[in-house]
């Protein structure tokens, strides 16, 4: 399919076809590349592939076609002009950041992010010289205020994990433009099909393939997308010289992933809905939030940049962590995990898995108390995945 005529189809119809590449066998189902290298037809050849003079596959740490078709599809379902992918959605967050910073620049970050993201933010990058501030994401002011002559980046996860919060991408993009610093968003909780922050003023994007888009569970991946130069001056050595790749087969998942990442993804957030509906009010949830509820509290912000709520859902259950172990502990269906964005539906524990690393002082801050639970909808008929819950309520 022309690059062009890949623009003029639907979401649904680019994850099937875009950036699909056929060899001589003309398969339909696209091909995996198992290979470390490749043959030049002379010493002349290699030295203008490796020079970049002409186009050409030279080793697989750099890339591949079955990775090339990956990325494609990727930047046509993201409207990007590219795409690189990486082994894992925390390669993707750390190359996306190291990529754009220099020693002695300062980066501003919304508080609310994923354990190993604030590590990378609060211990990684200071061993480099560079500087952070972290804000509360929802509140424009602290964005602002935050802003120094050397601010690079900006970073935030929207929604965030675990509490779901929703920013406001474009006032943000509008902050780190006026400052002429870039703004990273880290899209993994809305997916590719419910948010597109390019068009409100990102300027990179990243995901963890390894959620929504495989989807079951079997392979790490993770993906960077922005605009070709960006991509090409801020990424591409980084990713050559340092060489945190995707596996050729990892990809081929991945790119089988996003076949049927609509009819997932749709349906995983249909029953999101229904939980969030059948949980609200309980007497032993004290909390709940879920980005497609109207009592969210940036129902606004959901409402302009949003076009669907979100596959998870989360709340908080009564009597802290001995009651969320009862809750958990009681449930038949559901896995106990640290993962998302399965066709199994997993719950997870947030203080005690993915936010252990923080005080509970900074959990405090951020929402996360000691009863928080993080519910991520599967495809399992969505009144057993009900039944499974409200069961496991009545052991708290």
């Amino acid at each position: 399919m022309s690059e062009s005529k890949a623009k003029s189809y639907r979401a649904e119809t680019r994850l099937v076809h875009a950036g699909t590449l056929r060899s001589q066998f003309n398969e339909m189902s696209e091909a995996i590349f198992l290979t470390q290298g490749y043959k030049y037809d002379s010493a002349e050849d290699c030295e203008e592939r490796f020079s970049g003079k002409i186009p050409g596959y030279v080793y697989s740490r750099y890339t591949n076609p079955t990775m090339s078709m990956f990325e494609q599809r990727m930047a046509a379902l993201e409207g990007a002009e590219a795409a690189r992918s990486t082994a894992t959605g925390m390669a993707a967050v750390t190359t996306a950041l190291m990529g754009l910073v220099r020693a002695g620049d300062h980066v501003v970050a919304a508080k609310a992010l994923f354990g190993s993201c604030r590590w990378v933010i609060e211990e990684w990058l200071p061993r480099f010289g560079v500087t952070s501030t972290l804000v509360d994401g929802a509140d424009i002011a602290q964005w602002k205020k935050a802003t120094q002559k050397n601010t690079a980046v900006y970073f935030m996860e929207t929604p965030t994990n675990p509490t779901l919060e929703v920013y406001d991408i474009q006032a943000v993009a509008d902050i780190a433009h006026a400052n002429g610093a870039k703004l990273v968003v880290d899209n993994v909780f809305a997916t590719p099909l419910f948010q597109s922050p390019l068009t409100l003023g990102a300027d990179v994007v990243v995901y963890s393939a390894t959620k929504h888009i495989d989807g079951q569970g079997r392979v790490l991946g993770g993906c960077i997308l922005g605009a070709e130069k960006l991509i090409t001056d801020s990424y591409q050595q980084l990713l050559r010289q340092t060489g945190p790749s995707l596996s050729p087969f990892n990809a081929w998942v991945l790119l089988k992933g996003l076949e049927t990442l609509s009819v997932r993804v749709t349906r995983q957030t249909e029953t999101a809905g229904a939980v969030s509906e059948a949980l609200a009010g309980h007497k032993k949830i004290t909390r709940l939030i879920y980005p497609g509820r109207a009592d969210h509290p940036q129902a606004d912000i959901i409402k302009k940049q949003m076009t669907a709520g979100s596959t998870l859902v989360a709340f908080e259950v009564t009597g802290g962590k001995e009651g969320a172990f009862r809750f958990l502990n009681g449930l038949q269906l559901l896995g106990i995990t640290n993962n998302l964005g399965d066709a199994k539906s997993l719950i997870t524990h947030p203080t005690t898995t993915t936010h252990q690393r923080l005080t509970p002082e900074q959990r405090a801050e951020l929402g996360i108390g000691d009863g928080l639970v993080r519910f991520s909808a599967g495809l399992e008929h969505p009144d057993d995945i009900i039944d499974d819950l409200l069961t496991a309520l009545d052991r708290v």
